[in-house]
C-alpha cells in the first residue's frame, strides 16, 4: 500500500471520528426538525450536545458538540435562570451556616409583605417540578442581584440576572427582609436577614436585544420592537456548564465548583430529575412531561423508570429552552443536551399567540429522541 493511500485512508478515519453528530440528527426528515431546521436562523436554534465516557476506573470524559451557539446573541432565558438560583441559594446557605446561623434547607422562612411561609428546601423543589415563579422570588430575595452575578462570574460563567419574574416592580435593587424561624409560631427568628441594597446592571450590550414588530402593554399594542436590553440574561454555554458542575464537580477546580453540603447537593440532584407527582403534585395537571420537554415533551404520556432527566426548562415571550443531564440506566447511557428555540411567527410579544405546541416542544422533544437513539447506537 502506498503513503499517499494510507494518508487518505488515515484521513477518512479522523474525519469519520470527529464528525458534529448534530449535523446527521438536523438533517432528520421528521417534520418536527425540518420545520424549524428549513430556516433554523429565523427560530434562533442553538444546541449543545455532550457525549460522557468512563473508563475501566470510572472517570469520565467529556466530548463537546454544538450547534449555531453565540454567546453574544441575545435569548431570553425566561425560567432556566431558576437553575442557577437554585444552586447558589445552598452555597449561601453553607455560608451563613459556616459563620454560626443556626438554619437549614428546612428551616421555614418568610420575605417581608408575603403571606406564606416556605424554605429553601421546599423553594428548589418548586422550582424544578413544576418551575415555580414565586419559588424563585423568594430565592432571589435571599440571594440578591449582586450576590448572584459575582457568584456568576468568579466561577467564569457569563449571565447577568437582574430582575425577579411576574411581579410588578420585578426590578427593584433593594431585597425584602426575611425572618427565618424554627417553628411558626415562635415569636423571635432564628435568623433575620435585612433588605440588601443592590447595583444596578448596566443594560446588556448583545446583539439582538431589540425584537419584534411590537409588543402589548397594558391591552395596547406598541408598535414597536420589544427592548430586552434589560431582561436576564443567561446563555446556553453557561447553562450547559452549569449541569456539568453540578453532576461532575471532580472535573472542575474548587472555585468554578459550585459549593454546599453534600447533603444539600444529594437533595438538589434529586429534586432536578423528580416529576411533578413524586414532589407532591397532581398528576392530572402536572403530568410527567410538564417541564421536561427532550424526548417526552410532545405527549403526555408517563416517562418510564429506567429514564432519569435532571434538567430545566424556560418558557416565555416565544422562547423555549432546555438544559438536561439524561440517563438511561436499562442501557447503560448518559448524554447531556441542551437547546433553545424561538416561536414567534407574527412577531408580537404579550399576545399569547406563539408556537409552543405546534413548533418549538415538538422540536425540542424530537432533537431529544434524535440524540437518543444516537447515543444508543454508539459504542
Amino acid at each position: 500500500m502506498s503513503t499517499k493511500y494510507v494518508v487518505v485512508v488515515l484521513l477518512m478515519i479522523v474525519s469519520c471520528t470527529t464528525q458534529n453528530p448534530l449535523e446527521q440528527v438536523l438533517q432528520s426528515k421528521e417534520d418536527a426538525i425540518r420545520n424549524i431546521m428549513q430556516s433554523y436562523k429565523n427560530y434562533e436554534v442553538q444546541i449543545l450536545y455532550t457525549q460522557i465516557d468512563r473508563n475501566t476506573q470510572g472517570n469520565v470524559s467529556f466530548t463537546d458538540f454544538e450547534f449555531n451557539v453565540n454567546d453574544s446573541i441575545y435569548f431570553y432565558p425566561a425560567s432556566s435562570v431558576k437553575f442557577p438560583i437554585a444552586l447558589l441559594a445552598l452555597g449561601k446557605l453553607k455560608e451563613l451556616q459556616e459563620k454560626g446561623v443556626r438554619i437549614d434547607r428546612k428551616t421555614n422562612f418568610k420575605t417581608q409583605n408575603d403571606t406564606y411561609h416556605s424554605s429553601i428546601e421546599k423553594s428548589i423543589i418548586d422550582i424544578f417540578a413544576i418551575s415555580d415563579n414565586q419559588a424563585y422570588n423568594r430565592l432571589f430575595e435571599f440571594l440578591g442581584q449582586d450576590y448572584i452575578n459575582q457568584n456568576l462570574h468568579s466561577k467564569q460563567l457569563k449571565g447577568n440576572i437582574s430582575h425577579r419574574l411576574s411581579i410588578p416592580n420585578s426590578r427593584s435593587l433593594t431585597t425584602a427582609s426575611i425572618m427565618f424561624k424554627k417553628h411558626l409560631d415562635d415569636s423571635i427568628p432564628v435568623y433575620k436577614q435585612y433588605p440588601i441594597k443592590n447595583k444596578a446592571l448596566p443594560k446588556l450590550s448583545l446583539k439582538n436585544t431589540s425584537k419584534g414588530k411590537g409588543y402589548f402593554q397594558n391591552d395596547s399594542l406598541i408598535k414597536h420592537p420589544k427592548d430586552f436590553s434589560k431582561k436576564n440574561y443567561l446563555p446556553l454555554r453557561s447553562l450547559h456548564s452549569m449541569m456539568k458542575r453540578i453532576h461532575f464537580p471532580d472535573s472542575y477546580k474548587k472555585s468554578d465548583q459550585f459549593d454546599m453540603n453534600p447533603a444539600d447537593r444529594t437533595f438538589i440532584l434529586k429534586a432536578m430529575q423528580n416529576l411533578p407527582h413524586q414532589a407532591g403534585f397532581d398528576k392530572t395537571i402536572y403530568y410527567d412531561s410538564y417541564v421536561k420537554f427532550f424526548i417526552f415533551g410532545d405527549h403526555k404520556r408517563g416517562i418510564p423508570d429506567h429514564i432519569k432527566m435532571y434538567n430545566k426548562v424556560g418558557y416565555a415571550y416565544g422562547y423555549l429552552t432546555d438544559c438536561a443531564y439524561i440517563i438511561d440506566t436499562k442501557n447503560n447511557l448518559e448524554f447531556i443536551l441542551s437547546a433553545t428555540v424561538h416561536v414567534n411567527k407574527n412577531e408580537i410579544y404579550n399576545d399569547d399567540q406563539y408556537e409552543y405546541d405546534t413548533i418549538g416542544i415538538p422540536f425540542l422533544a424530537e432533537l431529544g429522541r434524535q440524540i437518543y437513539t444516537f447515543e444508543l447506537n454508539r459504542k
